[in-house]
């Protein structure tokens, strides 16, 4: 790696030892996580525990973050999307000073005296010749493990690159256009002449991004930059293993030696001093006229658990939202989903009609369409029959069944419960407490809660920086409300159907 001064990087120096004085030691963890688990088991059942979190383990605890591993991707993925909450406020009942947690999947040759070493392309190869299947605005229906090219280094904390996720297997739309083209732009741009920087995408699960962010790491590296491509949870298990070596310096100046920093999911990275570093690491790189290219599930503004400077240096670049796809774009997916698996199963044939039936009812993302698309296959390998309309209804039931509505956000409950009863916004920021005011304010608190994924005490931020006492108590003043007023509980139900729709 060429040297870099520190002089013109302003390297932070940070005493590491000060950085990981909140750690439980191990005797404790592990008591304080069998007390996590016995309560996961009393509140969901034997059989959901064994299935879902019997090899859910602790790995680490350290600044308030609960370090959980789990032996697959497809694990780790579930229970982010079906248990993170529950997981949370468990930890947080049983760990002391517990203000998150984060999973990863467990690596089992890991070396743990190793010390962390950033993914970096040191010198431009020719891409081995490859035909990748068919793919969308989502991950590919498979995992591939990237094979690292001559002269790269195998990474030890940094996420592995599916060689499949490239611009040529994204599939354009209306929604993501604006994305692919500063993505690839980006990718093209020679080192220090990035004309977008940073570069911030946003959007909901299944739109693209990481196909976004590993198309741009694959096509930057094939134009001989250095680059770290990092998910969340990979920067933090890396800085952390880091701190515990003695070897956090190293770490840092390796980080700051690249051209290209993308990182996946930034919303998941916590701890004070992990934000801190990420944050150092951003400005340095910034102020080297490095590129820097990040996506989250939301505006960065919106991101109340990230450093507020963190927030501000992402809002300052070139923000583009990655939008719902539409139908013409799900049928483009699809089909491409569908050649892929034809191109495996000769006989495995689907209709025009039945790819437009497909594409209209799973509303959803690319992942549900990958799903579509594995259970008309398998209907048709295991059955022996054609695919119909019929056996399409039925082979994708369960995906139109448990569509997800659309996500809510606390702006617009506050906006929506203003209007409905006629008082201002800042009217329920305020510090007012009229019987006109009071209502409205609870009752925008109480759908908070209901509809978002957000805590107590992150609502309470946004409701003029109340305290998550306060929002508890309005919360539980409104649920017994609704209770006993049928008039209040069909306009409170009114309200979510409003915001839902």
């Amino acid at each position: 790696m060429d040297t870099i001064e520190a002089a013109t990087l302003r390297l932070p120096q940070i005493d590491t030892a000060a950085e990981t004085t909140v750690i439980v030691d191990g005797d404790s963890l592990t008591e304080a996580w069998e007390r996590v688990r016995r309560r996961l088991r009393a509140e969901l059942g034997e059989d959901v525990f064994s299935s879902w979190f019997g090899r859910l383990e602790i790995a680490s605890f350290i600044e308030g973050v609960a370090y959980l591993t789990v032996p697959t991707r497809f694990l780790k993925s579930w229970l982010e999307a079906h248990y993170a909450e529950r997981l949370r406020v468990n930890c947080m009942a049983e760990l002391p000073e517990c203000n998150g947690v984060v999973l990863s999947v467990r690596q089992v040759a890991r070396d743990a005296s190793a010390a962390p070493r950033v993914e970096v392309a040191l010198r431009s190869r020719p891409a081995a010749a490859v035909n990748p299947a068919p793919a969308a605005a989502g991950k590919p229906a498979a995992a591939a493990t990237a094979q690292p090219c001559e002269g790269e280094t195998v990474d030890a904390c940094g996420a592995t690159l599916d060689r499949r996720m490239s611009f040529q297997s994204f599939v354009v739309g209306k929604s993501n256009q604006l994305a692919f083209a500063a993505a690839e732009r980006i990718a093209a741009a020679p080192a220090g002449q990035s004309p977008y920087n940073p570069l911030y995408l946003h959007a909901g699960v299944g739109l693209g991004k990481t196909h976004l962010l590993q198309a741009v790491a694959q096509e930057a590296r094939n134009q001989g930059k250095r680059v770290a491509y990092f998910t969340a949870d990979r920067f933090m298990y890396g800085f952390v293993a880091a701190l515990k070596s003695q070897t956090a310096l190293a770490f840092k100046e390796k980080l700051r030696g690249i051209d290209l920093l993308i990182v996946d999911d930034v919303q998941f990275i916590q701890g004070k001093s992990i934000q801190q570093e990420f944050g150092h690491t951003i400005n340095a790189l910034l102020d080297a006229g490095k590129q820097i290219v990040v996506a989250g599930d939301r505006l960065a503004g919106e991101l109340e658990a990230l450093d507020e400077r963190i927030r501000s240096r992402l809002g300052g670049g070139l923000v583009v939202e990655v939008g719902e796809l539409d139908e013409a774009l799900r049928a483009k997916i699809l089909a491409s989903r569908l050649e892929a698996l034809q191109s495996a199963h000769p006989a495995f044939q689907v209709s025009p009609d039945v790819v437009a039936y497909v594409s209209r009812v799973v509303a959803t993302n690319g992942r549900d369409l990958d799903g579509a698309a594995n259970r008309l296959l398998a209907h048709a390998t295991l059955s022996g029959q054609l695919v119909t309309l019929e056996t399409a209804e039925a082979a994708i039931r369960d995906l139109v069944r448990t569509r997800e509505p659309r996500r809510v956000k606390i702006e617009d409950i506050q906006k929506l419960v203003a209007t409905r009863y006629n008082v201002s916004r800042a009217d329920i920021l305020s510090e007012r407490r009229t019987a006109a005011v009071v209502k409205p304010r609870q009752i925008a608190m109480y759908l908070s809660k209901a509809l978002t994924p957000r805590s107590l005490p992150e609502i309470g931020r946004r409701f003029g920086g109340r305290d998550h006492t306060t929002v508890l108590h309005a919360v539980r003043k409104i649920e017994k409300a609704i209770s006993e007023d049928r008039s209040l509980h069909e306009e409170v139900d009114l309200l979510k159907r409003m915001l839902q729709e």
